[in-house]
């Protein structure tokens, strides 16, 4: 539920989680009704340009880097020589652009279903779809889920779902179907990488989607919890699946060596994700 009101406060009203979230707003720049859900900007006072989804906010100019750096990056480091990246979702093209960061990365696959966000965020996100006309990437307006279903078997190194909440078009990206298509298209060694929530507001959610990779196969597990300062309670994650081996240490000197800059994310950040805060730790071993 959102609401602005007579003194220009965008206020996220979020009910599940009894919460809310405002950002000040100078004007709303532009308004579009797709067949999936309701595309919104506003120009804020501090935080740049914000994109809102169906009354939710998405992607704001200041803070996104935390988001897109954390959801490819130590995934990225994590494999061993990531060649072949699948998005889906990702219609800002924050996520594609950091994935093309990378030298290794030969093709990456954008498949979102709605092409309203990408057209909103080539307008007022210019910085994030800097990479859409690099010769590797291929940005596609799809269904996701039916895209991985008809994968080829063993032909991804790194899926990246970079979807909304599972609610409305995300809905079916958060289930054991879903996994186990990603599963099949994997390679040897593979990383499936997927948004989850707020380990603060959403652990149920977290659980049993930890849960779902695990009964579909995927062998071992890394969730890594990151600032996220306009989503509900500021504190996200992401959870990497690993395919048919446990995760050994990221390739750390590479990180540390890293050809392009980042806002957030570097080895230390890495290596601080991956110490797993004692509430989580209590509520993955239950």
């Amino acid at each position: 539920m959102a609401n602005l009101d007579q003194d220009k406060w965008f206020t996220e009203i979020s009910d599940r989680d009894g919460s809310a979230f405002s950002l000040r707003i100078n004007k709303k720049l532009d308004e579009k009704q797709s067949p999936f859900q309701k595309v919104e900007m506003y120009d804020t006072t501090d935080f740049g340009n914000l994109m809102i989804i169906d009354g939710c906010t998405m992607v704001t100019t200041r803070e996104n880097f935390f988001y897109h750096e954390m959801i490819s990056h130590p995934a990225l480091y994590s494999h061993p020589n990531p060649k072949n990246v699948v998005i889906i979702g990702g219609g800002d093209c924050g996520t594609l652009r950091e994935v093309l960061k990378h030298p290794s990365v030969e093709t990456a696959h954008q498949i979102d279903i709605d092409e309203v966000v990408t057209e909103m965020s080539l307008k007022y996100f210019p910085e994030l779809c800097e990479s859409n006309a690099d010769p590797r990437a291929k940005v596609m307006f799809d269904d996701g889920i039916k895209y991985m279903a008809e994968a080829a078997p063993e032909s991804i190194d790194v899926i990246i779902v970079d979807g909304t909440d599972p609610v409305g078009p995300g809905e079916g990206l958060f289930n054991h179907a879903f996994y186990t298509s990603c599963l099949k298209a994997l390679r040897s060694g593979g990383i499936l990488v997927q948004q989850s929530e707020s380990p603060l507001m959403h652990m149920p959610l977290l659980i049993e989607m930890r849960q779902a990779m695990l009964d579909v196969g995927f062998v071992d597990l890394q969730t890594l919890p990151f600032p996220q300062p306009i989503y509900p309670s500021g504190l996200w994650s992401v959870t990497l699946a690993r395919k048919d081996e446990k995760f050994a240490s990221f390739r750390e000197g590479d990180a540390q060596q890293a050809p392009f800059e980042t806002e957030y994310y570097n080895a230390g950040i890495h290596h601080g994700a991956l110490a797993t805060p004692g509430f989580m730790k209590r509520a993955f071993n239950k």
